[in-house]
């Protein structure tokens, strides 16, 4: 088996009949790893789909840019294509951005300092995750877990089949042998993701998006890979702000998708007014 290049599936979403003839091929294999075979049957025709399209409507290739950095101009993948929202979704993330790393900075001063002596070693995470057109990138969090945490999840996965069933499942486990206490907490009250804040202001994040995902989970999105490729992921979501953990995966592509195919800034601010109540149900935090 071989995973879809997360740069192939963008490709694959340059044009509405390049996705539609890629839905046909997949469809039949969706809940399973999409074989060689599979994949390259779809990628194919729509390769074909982008060239003729081009070549009727004599696109302009638009020269490729790395990222968008702290201003306002907006990375592009191979053809040219934006993040969903554009400049206006950008100028709302830059400006919440700094006005809540301004506010908070004296709760990022403290948390870090408990993280620091409470657990010792680094005091931030950086994990890498699937950013806009495929791009990966390190998103931060404040440190939750123990230091050999690899290894203790490895052994407890091999030792609890329920727990191992669950971590298939959903990627998140209810009692994680790898999170401290201080690390609990942080979790329960999303303390762990402010660092996201510069993720935010480096555009690799953005306030509002799809929940930011590892290569291995983007497979698992099936026909919807190619919409959470076309936002960055957000630091909130429709899917913190309807249930968080009591939601299922499949629910959750779900979400990403209907958001990245109905975005507006009205629903920008609508999830975030939302995340905050959101955030106070603790008991629903992962």
């Amino acid at each position: 088996m071989s995973m879809v290049s997360p740069r192939d599936l963008v490709a694959i979403a340059r044009t509405g009949n390049a996705v539609s003839e890629f839905i046909k091929v997949v469809r039949p294999v969706v809940g399973r790893s999409i074989t060689k075979a599979h994949y390259e049957t779809a990628f194919s025709v729509s390769h074909k789909a982008v060239v003729e399209a081009d070549e009727t409507q004599h696109v302009a290739q638009v020269p490729k840019r790395s990222s968008g950095g702290f201003g306002f101009n907006e990375p592009t993948d191979e053809f040219g294509m934006t993040p969903v929202g554009g400049r206006r979704k950008r100028a709302v993330d830059l400006a919440v951005a700094l006005v809540l790393t301004f506010l908070l900075s004296p709760l990022l001063l403290l948390t870090a300092i408990a993280v620091k002596l409470c657990m010792g070693g680094e005091v931030i995470y950086r994990h890498r995750r699937v950013g806009f057109a495929g791009r990966s990138f390190d998103c931060l969090k404040f440190r939750t877990m123990i230091a050999n945490g690899d290894e203790v999840l490895e052994r407890y996965l091999l030792d609890n089949p329920a727990a191992a069933e669950e971590w298939c499942q959903t990627r998140k486990l209810a009692n994680d042998p790898r999170v401290t206490r201080l690390g609990h907490f942080l979790r329960k009250t999303s303390l762990d993701e402010l660092p996201q804040l510069l993720n935010i202001l480096r555009g690799e994040m953005s306030c509002v998006g799809p929940r930011p995902i590892v290569t291995e989970e983007l497979e698992r999105y099936g026909i919807h890979a190619h919409e959470y490729l076309r936002a960055r992921p957000g630091v909130t979501g429709s899917w913190q702000v309807s249930g968080r953990s009591s939601v299922s995966y499949g629910e959750r592509v779900m979400l990403d998708a209907e958001y990245v195919r109905k975005w507006s800034i009205a629903s920008d601010l609508m999830i975030l007014a939302r995340t905050v109540p959101a955030v106070l149900k603790v008991d629903q935090a992962a």
